[in-house]
């Protein structure tokens, strides 16, 4: 049986006594229960985007990424773009709402948003789990007063109907899911009409033929972490129910006092590589924007909270560790992807003395999702320093700021 209260936790954030007394007991009648055992690691994200923007977020996601087009999943409403890397790390489902008037749950939780009401087709919707019983976990959580939507709800929605999901969380407004496959079985979705479209294949062939004229192919890795925003009161509960449905555990928080915010992480327990299975990384303010003025503390995440409602922030992609021409890998692959028009939102923050190098681009105009570049130099094992998530969290706070301005 897996063990999750015995891994080595790390950071200096001060948590709540509710927290850490829930947080063991959580996690010990989890182990008990043998949900952890049930569930695996991430199989799959699920994306939505605006009618016609997903052939070219395929492009964008084809140069600033290794994940490959493999199929569309044609169904009544939506077509359903599969990406693929391999068999050992995520897909990405990239969903496209074929009337830009239809309404439903994720476009209600957009409308609540300024900034979110602007693209109201456009946000991320969650993670599929890998379960060796998806029914008999999900009859477990539903014990626990997790809600899942009904087959007849999903066929409504026009989502996999080999797929459990939960209804979407009241802290991050993500969904989790899950579902089988077979030991060393491929991924199949029950979902629509399974056809190559043209346009998605050249875009992602654009995509690629740039990758390799630049040299970067070899050095952009899979996905490291997924970045969630939420506001500051929910980042405990936030981070129980997300371990609370996922075999995740907590590896540790970190304050960063001049940002008023902290970033915190869960890992899979199994000890994957975070190829396989990205952390989940959830970042809240401090102390609420209501009392910021009091203290003149700054407040970019709960901005970009308020702004764009509780959701995931950034993908944060590996860097192969090396050096051409003797500058590091990030610092040539930023530089190569800046020269096809894509923004970042600084210099690349960090040394190889600190450990890592890290830099944020510019959200992008079709998911409105950040993608980071993240290389490790040796041993490394965190996913920052303290000096580099102030830097990278003012700067999203600058851009987000923006935005804001309706």
């Amino acid at each position: 049986m897996l063990c999750s209260t015995n891994l080595p936790r790390f950071g200096d954030k001060q948590n709540s006594d509710f927290f850490e007394d829930y947080l063991q007991r959580l996690l010990e009648e989890r182990d008990r229960s043998g949900l952890t055992d049930m569930i695996g690691g991430i199989e799959a994200l699920m994306i939505s985007v605006e009618p016609g923007n997903s052939v070219e977020y395929i492009a964008e996601l084809a140069l600033m990424t290794p994940y490959q087009y493999l199929v569309t999943l044609d169904s009544d409403k939506h077509m359903t773009h599969v990406l693929r890397i391999d068999m050992k790390s995520p897909d990405i489902l990239l969903r496209e709402i074929k009337s830009p008037d239809q309404s439903d749950i994720f476009r209600s939780l957009n409308n609540m948003y300024p900034v979110g009401a602007m693209r109201p087709h456009s946000r991320y919707l969650g993670e599929i789990l890998l379960a060796n019983d998806r029914h008999a976990v999900v009859a477990e959580q539903q014990q626990r007063e997790f809600r899942f939507f009904s087959v007849g709800q999903l066929a409504e929605m026009d989502l996999p109907l080999n797929i459990s999901l939960s209804k979407p969380s009241p802290y991050t407004q993500n969904m989790v899911g899950y579902m089988e496959r077979p030991v060393d079985g491929i991924r199949v979705y029950q979902h629509g009409e399974c056809l190559i479209l043209p346009a998605a294949q050249a875009a992602n062939d654009r995509g690629k033929e740039m990758q390799e004229r630049m040299g970067i192919a070899d050095l952009v890795k899979p996905i490291d972490h997924l970045a969630t925003r939420v506001y500051s009161q929910n980042r405990e509960p936030a981070l129980l129910e997300y371990m609370a449905l996922s075999s995740y555990y907590y590896w540790g928080s970190y304050d960063i006092k001049d940002q008023n915010s902290s970033t915190n992480v869960t890992k899979n327990v199994r000890q994957h590589p975070e190829s396989m299975s990205p952390a989940k990384v959830f970042t809240a303010n401090n102390h609420p924007y209501c009392v910021g003025h009091l203290d003149k503390l700054p407040s970019p995440t709960e901005t970009f909270v308020r702004n764009y409602g509780p959701r995931l922030h950034h993908i944060a992609v590996e860097v192969k560790d090396g050096q051409i021409n003797g500058r590091e890998n990030i610092d040539y692959i930023v530089e190569a992807i800046a020269a096809q028009g894509k923004g970042f939102l600084l210099d690349t923050v960090g040394s190889r003395e600190e450990g890592l190098k890290q830099i944020f681009s510019s959200a992008s105009d079709f998911s409105s999702l950040i993608i980071e570049y993240v290389q490790r130099f040796g041993d490394f094992q965190g996913f920052f320093t303290r000096e580099n998530v102030a830097l990278l969290t003012y700067a999203a706070g600058q851009e987000e700021g923006v935005k804001g301005k309706i």
